[in-house]
């Protein structure tokens, strides 16, 4: 009886092994990894007078070490801070053996002097080939021989849930690892100057010194920048973004070329298409992106886009975000003509549209009747907007919202002070006219409203009460 239970206990052991070996087995392994590709990685050091201005840089101190090592420097005698330059600390990859590499624009921003570190502990003096805020992207260029480059991959066939590593400096730790996985593709950051990058979202640690270093998959190709994160603490927090390297290669391209980027411009302010907004504008789905405001002299302007369209496809791209226009319009080049596929009162329309250039210009634009006071079938009181309020508040046409009652209104959102300026797709010249338009309105149907609010247009949607 024993000899059995031992022979059982025996195998058990065996396939408990077995069966930790095969998990183990799964895992990646990344010494190897890592020892190929670290002598491309550089660190980057910036040195800036006190009154630069560095919008997102990677600043360290011992405020921002762990309370471990703050307090370790806290018992050590300081002098008094005397007003100097500040290194800032930051990461970069070498993408040719000539001495190119790649990091963000905010690492080396309004930067005096920039000194570049090798894995063999060499230092250069850096220059700055081209920089794009945009992006958050910017070519240095070095002086030294015996470089080696990254091997370049492509962001485009990255997958979610794939494997991928980091290197970089953080808090000052030269060439620290780590790793995670894929979390999305095609993050728009809440920032509206970054709409431009289509970011790769990771689970990947990254901290402040990490900004600017490669991302790179299990093949050892680097597929991205690592450039910024999401966090409450000024710390990680399971959320880093990273640039994709080929929406990088085209910026680099044309830095190398021209020291500048150009990209296509619409001349449209856009807004997401919730639940709400597609059933006011007859869509079966929310998606899209519903134009809010259409610039003068723009492109779209002169293809015929109005406010209150919701655009679906452009250049045979479906937009099924309203964060992926930017993306697509902001790589197309220049005078390209393309097609606009729109919704427009419920139908689809098709318009030509020759692609304009972003600017800094362009980016940077982007008599009296008393209004019944006892509000209408919306739960609105309104007024009529002078001339002189009209000019005050950006409009040119609309009315003001008084008071906002118990009512569809107040629960879509609306607030007293607000502009109404489109109602079911009609332009608001007068509060006749509104109530007119707010008397026709079949009750139970969602209606979209433009308003706009501190000087930013947005739709909302209105569920209509019966009168």
């Amino acid at each position: 009886m024993k000899s059995i239970r031992y022979r059982q206990l025996f195998v058990g052991l065996v396939v408990s092994f077995a069966a930790s070996a095969a998990s183990n087995a799964q895992l990646p392994e990344f010494t190897h990894l890592v020892k190929e590709i670290s002598p491309a990685v550089v660190n980057i050091s910036v040195q800036r007078s006190a009154a630069a201005r560095v919008p997102r840089g990677d600043r360290f101190d011992e405020r921002e070490m762990p309370e471990l090592f703050r307090r370790f420097f806290r018992d050590m005698p300081h002098p008094r801070p005397q007003p100097r330059n500040r290194p800032t600390l930051g990461s970069g990859f070498i993408i040719s053996s000539d001495g190119y590499i790649l990091t963000n624009n905010h690492v080396v921003e309004n930067a005096d002097e920039i000194i570049v570190s090798l894995q063999d502990r060499r230092e250069r003096e850096a220059k700055v080939v081209g920089a794009d805020t945009l992006s958050d992207l910017a070519l240095l260029k070095i002086d030294a021989s015996d470089l080696v480059g990254v091997k370049l991959g492509s962001s485009e066939k990255l997958q979610v849930g794939e494997w991928v590593v980091a290197i970089g400096s953080p808090f000052g730790f030269e060439y620290s690892v780590t790793a995670g996985i894929v979390s999305a593709k095609g993050r728009s950051l809440p920032d509206s100057n970054q709409n431009y990058v289509p970011f790769i979202q990771t689970d990947v640690a990254i901290n402040p010194g990490n900004s600017g270093g490669p991302l790179f998959n299990l093949d050892g190709e680097v597929v991205g920048i690592n450039s910024q994160i999401f966090t409450r603490s000024g710390g990680f927090m399971g959320l880093s973004f990273a640039i994709p390297i080929d929406v990088a290669l085209d910026v680099v391209e044309q830095l190398k070329d021209k020291g500048s980027v150009s990209r296509g411009w619409l001349g449209v302010l856009i807004q997401r298409v919730n639940r709400d907004l597609a059933e006011s504008f007859g869509l079966d789905r929310p998606s899209g992106a519903l134009v809010l405001q259409v610039y003068s002299d723009s492109p779209a302007e002169s293809a015929g886009l109005r406010e209150g369209d919701i655009i679906i496809e452009f250049n045979g791209m479906k937009i099924d975000l309203s964060a992926d226009l930017p993306h697509v319009v902001g790589r197309t080049k220049a005078d390209t003509k393309a097609n606009i596929v729109i919704v427009r009162e419920g139908k689809k329309k098709t318009l030509a549209v020759v692609v304009g250039q972003l600017s800094d210009s362009t980016l940077s634009i982007e008599t009296g009747e008393s209004g019944s006071q006892s509000g209408n079938r919306l739960g609105l009181v309104v007024e009529e907007l002078s001339d002189e309020d009209k000019d005050r508040r950006g409009v040119k046409d609309g009315i003001q919202v008084v008071e906002v009652l118990d009512g569809a209104a107040g629960k879509a959102g609306m607030r007293s002070g607000d502009i109404v300026t489109m109602l079911d797709s009609q332009w608001v010249k007068s509060v006749q006219q509104f109530n007119e338009i707010v008397d026709s309105l079949v009750a139970d149907d969602s209606v979209p409203i433009r308003i706009v609010r501190n000087q930013s247009p947005m739709f909302l949607a209105i569920k209509v009460i019966e009168p």
